[in-house]
């Protein structure tokens, strides 16, 4: 597979995934809808088969949505795809503060945000401001954001609400703006095929989660966290690390990477986002919502936004730094 996947040339390799990727989701659409199909005699086994159709479902809908929006930016220019980026980290941004508190104090720091932080970060990200890129939200945005709500003489609650503002910039802004920033690493010999990583990084913690939640589901154990998660387990966690990074290995063949490398660096980003996953689940725990779209309705109509790339939020700055810092890059 990985010789196979060397030797295509790059049109060659994006038709494979192609075929690759759409055609496994449409199995799974196939089989769920066969699955639909069937009927339980009792009236208690078909409502428990409806639940866990109706769970496969969303999940597999959360599949597809990411996939085709990363399909799509691989094919878009380079502006039309940091404009894609840039609207998902805007929903999510609004999602994630939507959701919390905010007083009169805290507009200048939110106008900040959305309209100077979030921009400019992709901006530098589009000029290949690479120094720069990587400390303007850690260090800058985490200095001034403070200064900009002190200034609004409003000291209740300061810290907590400073630092909700700061955790969704970082995991929203700074976290997504990674995933896009794949295209900035200059391999040998790798020229004008970094989308791949995009899609690479994408496949495996995408894998990653959907098996951890299928093995929860279908092989129980108690879970690691009941408060947080009934479907983290380390049962399940590893088998989605397992089926992650054995896809990676798989896959290096699209990648600067042999299949070890491929191996331990799909092992680290499927690590990070999975964990980030259970993290994000806490903070909806302390804001006392099943999920960030909140009670039935979607906050930015784009039906859960945050729901659907948290894992990679906190995956792509990881596998990002670790290859740079492995390569040298």
């Amino acid at each position: 597979m990985y010789q196979t996947l060397k030797n295509l040339s790059p049109a060659q390799q994006v038709g494979a995934m192609f075929i690759l990727v759409f055609g496994l989701l449409l199995l799974a659409s196939l089989t769920l809808f066969l699955l639909s199909m069937r009927e339980k005699e009792e009236a208690q086994a078909q409502q428990s088969h409806q639940d866990r159709l109706g769970n496969l479902s969303k999940l597999l809908r959360t599949s597809w949505a990411l996939i085709f929006v990363f399909w799509v930016a691989w094919l878009a220019g380079d502006i039309t795809r940091l404009v894609l980026f840039g609207l998902g980290s805007f929903f999510a941004l609004r999602e994630f503060l939507t959701l919390s508190p905010t007083r009169q104090g805290d507009h200048r720091s939110l106008v900040l945000a959305f309209f100077g932080v979030l921009p400019f970060q992709y901006y530098l990200v589009g000029t290949e401001h690479f120094d720069l890129f990587t400390v303007f939200i850690p260090v800058y945005v985490f200095l001034a954001l403070p200064v900009a709500s002190a200034l609004a003489n409003d000291p209740v609650r300061f810290l907590e609400r400073n630092a909700k503002l700061q955790w969704g910039i970082m995991v929203c802004i700074y976290g997504m703006s990674h995933v896009p920033a794949l295209m900035l690493l200059d391999f040998p010999r790798y020229d004008r095929q970094n989308a791949f990583l995009v899609l690479f990084l994408v496949l495996v913690v995408q894998s990653c989660m959907v098996t951890q939640h299928l093995a929860a589901r279908y092989w129980p154990k108690t879970p690691v966290a009941t408060h947080i998660s009934q479907s983290f387990t380390w049962r399940s966690w590893g088998c989605g690390m397992a089926v992650g990074s054995l896809l990676g290995a798989v896959l290096a063949g699209i990648t600067p990477f042999v299949p070890g490398q491929a191996f331990a660096l799909s092992f680290i980003a499927c690590a990070a986002g999975s964990l980030g996953h259970l993290v994000m689940k806490a903070l909806k725990r302390d804001r006392g919502i099943p999920i960030w779209q909140g009670h039935g309705k979607g906050v930015t109509g784009a039906g859960g936004m945050l729901d659907r790339i948290d894992s990679l939020c906190f995956a792509a700055p990881v596998f990002f730094h670790s290859v740079r810092w492995y390569f040298g890059l």
